[in-house]
């Protein structure tokens, strides 16, 4: 990487808006009409504080319910964790580990959170900072787009 690549990255790693209010908008948007999906947003930003692999593992745990609420919500945590991987981190240059797992993939899964615990402590760092802030406007804007009929 050429020396002013390197020094671009860094600036982005420093300091960046990262969209996050935008982004976060736009999933609760999204999942707006689904049943009870949006109360995830409360239980994101609560599990932000146990770590990245078991964030990004709580997708899993939703997909093997049969019920389609459960699969919705299912699908709202992963939609969270692709965009802060593909959307919101990619441009900075942190490589979130982002493969598709099914949940009766163990391999899988295990490969998927060795990678992320193989992530550069200042990385892990960042993503937790941006992630927790992420959670936070999602739940800004579910408490705004929240459906009365729902609790």
């Amino acid at each position: 990487m050429a020396q002013t690549e390197s020094n671009q990255v860094q600036e982005l790693k420093e300091w960046q808006p990262y969209n996050l209010d935008h982004y976060a908008q736009k999933l609760v948007s999204d999942f707006r009409d689904k049943k009870n999906v949006l109360n995830e947003s409360h239980k994101m930003r609560m599990a932000v504080a146990y770590g990245l692999e078991r964030f990004w593992g709580e997708h899993l745990r939703f997909e093997r319910d049969s019920k389609q609420e459960s699969k919705e919500k299912g699908e709202y945590w992963k939609k969270v964790w692709d965009t802060l991987a593909n959307d919101i981190l990619k441009p900075t240059g942190i490589q979130l580990p982002n493969e598709k797992v099914r949940f009766d993939e163990t391999d899988k899964i295990q490969k998927m959170t060795e990678r992320i615990w193989e992530m550069t402590l200042e990385d892990r760092t960042i993503v937790l900072m941006v992630l927790t802030k992420f959670c936070d406007s999602l739940v800004w804007w579910t408490q705004r787009y929240k459906k009365k009929d729902e609790n």
